[in-house]
């Protein structure tokens, strides 16, 4: 007679061991952040559960949902039970989850300091491995208008257009701005180039009645504000 072989896909666990149905019965918030995960990749391998692969994978980078969040699709194939479709599915969450922070920011905040604004940014570009340069425009009572990708860039740099930021500007009717790019570095001294941009910009938005307020480089836990620093 053949052995049945052991599975360790979710549906076959005891009822307790169940995150889907601990979800459902007990609420998302009862649940671990490895059970979280196990829902995510559906089962585990032979001989380990979809939950101990997750604190596996969660014990790699310090029970850290921040650096799991960075791993790529390849890093977390390395692990042994994750294959293609489940690493895409958690890289997947994790982008869903920073694109959410990014959304929390209320509408129409006033600037009043640095700092503010650094929150406004930080969750869009503050955990990037690439640079981006973004533009917050703001109304005459310092309330952002909007939020605009200006370039995307590689590992060492981005473009930017400088008549793009202003014919945005004036489709808004904005009579702000404040710039900020990001540093995946995590540096935070301007490099000449950030300083000759944000020169390039505030003349150019002066000849337009526009007021350059800032420029931003963030990094994950800080920033740079030309503003505080005396060199806009």
């Amino acid at each position: 007679m053949q052995e049945k072989s052991t599975s360790f896909s979710i549906k076959n666990w005891s009822e307790d061991d169940r995150p889907r149905e601990k979800l459902l019965q007990k609420g998302k918030s009862a649940l671990t952040d490895a059970e979280l995960i196990a829902i995510l990749i559906g089962s585990g391998s032979r001989n380990e559960s979809a939950v101990d692969l997750s604190k596996r994978i969660l014990h790699s980078v310090d029970n850290s949902l921040n650096k799991l969040g960075k791993l790529t699709v390849q890093e977390l194939m390395k692990f042994k039970g994750i294959g293609e479709a489940k690493a895409i599915t958690i890289v997947a969450a994790a982008e869903l989850g920073r694109r959410r922070k990014s959304e929390e920011q209320p509408q129409q905040v006033k600037i009043t300091s640095s700092r503010i604004a650094y929150g406004i940014f930080q969750p869009i570009i503050g955990e990037l491995p690439h640079e981006e340069f973004w533009i917050a425009y703001l109304n005459n009572s310092n309330k952002v208008i909007s939020t605009f990708q200006l370039s995307k860039g590689g590992i060492t740099g981005t473009l930017v257009d400088v008549r793009l930021v202003f014919k945005q500007a004036l489709s808004l009717g904005a009579t702000a701005l404040i710039l900020a790019h990001n540093h995946p570095s995590g540096t935070l001294q301007p490099s000449e180039a950030d300083k000759q941009i944000t020169r390039k910009l505030k003349t150019g938005a002066e000849s337009l009645d526009i007021k350059v307020l800032d420029h931003l480089i963030v990094t994950e836990k800080t920033y740079f504000s030309f503003a505080d620093e005396g060199v806009l």
